[in-house]
């Protein structure tokens, strides 16, 4: 996790890979199966803790960030076999730190630069699962439109997961998704599953969080993948990559289509303004790049 803060996605991982094998014969694996970053002093003291309390030895936990290494230097010494992350989002980087990426992928938006360092970082044959934000999915900047286009011309980018709103409050409303992707084989065709509210449950909060038992239906439809139309509106479809890339690599598939009125804080509506700004803009100078360059055909 490049962006570990206390821990949380690795020791979630401990607890899996601990049904998995015997103690004490598989300590050295035991401490040796998990890698984390953490700019920020306070998280990164606490991830160690968390780590330590989880039977880890000695955690191998670096304090820094890994927006600020050229991804081009990475080596297969750099690279993961599991790459599990909910990449901060909504945060703008500087000139300096876009620096450490190629030109086509550099952008200010943090969680696209994370979404760049996992495809540099991840092994042949390696998987990831990444929380990603509704920007990501519905973005046609050209930047985000390369970064979809690297990822599925490296990886096998075979499921998105739709969550419903609110799963990270109080912290965030902003609407977030699950992307899963291994580096096996280029994509050809996509999985996306709308996973819609609880009954009973009108948003998530932090006395009724989302609970493991809310993915039933998701781990249910896993092994038994069908379509799924509710009324007009798809809830489990497969778009092939010929599709997605006819659609401006437009991921915003199998949506909600009966949103209430989503009351977000004033910075996360101002940033969901300027993504939908920033996209809408795109759409607009290819439309009038594609109208010049007919007009210039007739002259």
């Amino acid at each position: 996790d490049f962006a570990c803060g206390t821990g949380g996605f690795l020791v979630s991982w401990l607890r899996e890979l601990e049904k998995q094998i015997k103690m004490p014969d598989d300590q050295a694996l035991w401490n040796n199966s998990v890698y984390g970053i953490e700019k920020k002093q306070f998280p990164y003291m606490l991830a160690i803790t968390n780590l330590l309390l989880h039977g880890i030895d000695n955690p191998n936990i670096d304090h820094g960030n890994s927006l600020l290494h050229d991804v081009l230097d990475y080596t297969e010494r750099d690279k993961f076999d599991k790459i599990l992350m909910n990449p901060p989002y909504g945060g703008s980087e500087k000139k300096d730190v876009m620096s450490h990426f190629p030109d086509d992928l550099a952008d200010s938006e943090t969680a696209d630069l994370f979404m760049s360092v996992i495809l540099y970082r991840l092994k042949a044959n390696g998987r990831a699962a990444v929380v990603l934000p509704d920007g990501f999915l519905f973005g046609t900047d050209n930047t985000k439109v390369n970064i979809k286009k690297k990822l599925m011309a490296e990886c096998d980018l075979h499921t998105i997961i739709r969550l419903p709103g609110s799963v990270f409050a109080p912290y965030t409303s902003i609407t977030t998704n699950i992307l899963f992707f291994d580096r096996t084989h280029p994509t050809e065709k996509t999985w996306f599953y709308r996973l819609d509210m609880p009954e009973g449950y009108k948003h998530f909060s932090k006395t009724k969080p989302m609970r493991l038992e809310h993915f039933d239906p998701v781990k249910a439809w896993w092994d038994d993948r069908r379509e799924i139309l509710e009324g007009d509106f798809p809830k489990a479809k497969c778009y092939t990559t010929d599709e997605i890339a006819a659609g401006g690599y437009n991921l915003d598939l199998c949506g909600f289509p009966h949103e209430e009125e989503e009351i977000l804080e004033p910075m996360e509506l101002i940033q969901k303004y300027q993504e939908q700004r920033k996209s809408l803009n795109d759409d607009i100078d290819k439309i009038l790049a594609r109208i010049t360059a007919k007009l210039e055909e007739t002259e």
